[in-house]
């Protein structure tokens, strides 16, 4: 069985899991801090805060910001249910809007659904593809939006606007118009979940990337001690010869991030850009080559003007295909030795949700990405052979319940170039290939004169 998603471990990083273990101390201490240092480094910002989810970390920056009951926060339909639920947890409501084609957050929608109660926007880079955050930022800085903002704390006063967050919990490594994800919002949240690009086992990091006049050191300071109980100094700072008085100044929380988890992430971070993100896009390209060559195939979006994902996922629709079919082809697909899954069930269609009164019908685009996609396994161990293994068992798939499309493509296109119908047949994506490529007509290619092929659809 090809496995969906496992994590990343070498020897290097149980060297450095087995080294922290060795030192005597275990949680939140030097190798979390590390962290930090690496992770702001990475996204070109001065400060970072790793707590021990992304979950967490939500929850932390709504708080700090002042979002409490009565308050409204705008979230994607489409996404994983703690974006939402982080919102819950402070006493706001999740305001849900639809998306666009690319699974992200829909501006027009955004615009649609503010009102003088909303104090934030979380956007989410779906699958590692980052969200049009111009065109977030240039509806939050419209002066009759602005007009509309109701301040309610300092963080508020001091902002002066819709707060923007990043739920980039798939995007560690993505950027947008040639900026890291880490920067292209107020407030982004990375994810270091066992399935992330990076892990930590559990884990999350916050970055901070407020404007004028926040100071970010301030920021993550307040942060650091909410996240430990409130608690002046953490618990290897007391370890110091003389410094085991410490205060609790605020009823804080307990989500910081232990050590001999930060050491997981470190190790592979020391890999990432070099190794592993570049592991993740030879799958991705991978996939591309193959599946673009079919017509029921809709890729997903990597790299366009400035943005490139971070390979997070690989989200396969199938063109024109609904749940019912969707679901049997992932038993096709399962049946044959890969493990795929489904990216995401929209909030509205999950129990927490339908009994608050969100209803699916509401959010088309969301139910039409959902009925017809398909997660295929991406990550840097996955071999050649194996992505061949992949990509041939979604296709037999498809071949199975579409019979029709297959049989055309393989019988009929050839007596109609030979009976000289060529005419009668649907062109598309005409392109030049050498002689010597492989080429079927089980992939809807057929010659017409040398050199020349044409992609057919049935």
């Amino acid at each position: 069985m090809i496995r969906f998603s496992p994590p990343y471990i070498d020897d290097d990083i149980i060297k450095e899991v087995t080294s922290i273990l060795q030192s005597g101390w275990l949680t939140t201490g030097p190798a979390t801090k590390e962290l930090e240092m690496e992770m702001a480094l990475f996204c070109n910002i001065d400060h970072t805060l790793a707590v021990n989810s992304a979950t967490s970390g939500m929850i932390l920056m709504l708080h700090w910001y002042g979002i409490k009951e009565g308050d409204e926060v705008i979230v994607p339909a489409y996404t994983y249910c703690a974006t939402a639920l982080a919102v819950m947890h402070v006493g706001a409501r999740p305001v849900m809007v639809d998306v666009g084609s690319d699974f992200n957050i829909d501006c027009e929608k955004i615009k649609e659904a503010i009102t003088e109660r909303t104090k934030a926007i979380i956007a989410v880079d779906f699958a590692g593809w980052p969200c049009d955050y111009d065109g977030i930022y240039s509806i939050v800085n419209e002066e009759d939006i602005k007009k509309k903002f109701r301040p309610a704390s300092d963080a508020q006063h001091q902002l002066g606007r819709i707060m923007v967050m990043d739920d980039a919990a798939h995007a560690l490594g993505a950027t947008y118009k040639n900026k890291p994800i880490g920067s292209c919002a107020d407030i982004t949240v990375f994810s270091l979940h066992a399935v992330k690009n990076i892990t930590s086992a559990e884990g999350g990091v916050i970055a901070i990337n407020l404007p004028a006049p926040f100071n970010s050191e301030e920021v993550y300071n307040t942060l650091r001690i909410w996240s430990l109980n409130g608690q002046t100094k953490d618990a290897f700072t007391k370890t110091k010869a003389g410094a085991w008085q410490y205060d609790v100044i605020y009823p804080g929380f307990k989500m910081n991030m232990p050590d001999v988890l930060a050491a997981v992430a470190l190790a592979q971070f020391k890999k990432y850009e070099n190794l592993l993100l570049i592991e993740r896009k030879r799958v991705f390209d991978f996939y591309n080559n193959i599946f673009s060559k079919y017509d029921w195939a809709i890729c997903p979006p990597y790299q366009q003007s400035g943005c490139a994902s971070s390979y997070h996922l690989y989200p396969l629709r199938i063109k024109n295909g609904n749940e019912e079919e969707r679901n049997k082809i992932i038993e096709g697909i399962s049946g044959r030795s890969v493990a795929v899954n489904v990216h995401f069930t929209p909030l509205p269609m999950l129990t927490v949700f339908k009994q608050a009164g969100y209803k699916i019908e509401d959010y088309p685009a969301s139910y039409n990405l959902y009925n017809n996609e398909i997660s295929l396994p991406i990550y840097p161990q996955l071999t050649n052979d194996q992505c061949k293994t992949v990509t041939e068992a979604v296709i037999e798939s498809v071949k199975e319940l579409r019979p029709v499309k297959t049989l055309l493509r393989s019988i009929l296109f050839p007596v109609m170039i030979m009976m000289g119908g060529l005419e009668n047949a649907t062109m598309s994506d005409e392109r030049e290939i050498d002689d010597e490529e492989t080429y079927s007509y089980a992939e809807g290619f057929v010659k017409r004169k040398a050199g020349r092929y044409y992609r057919f659809t049935a």
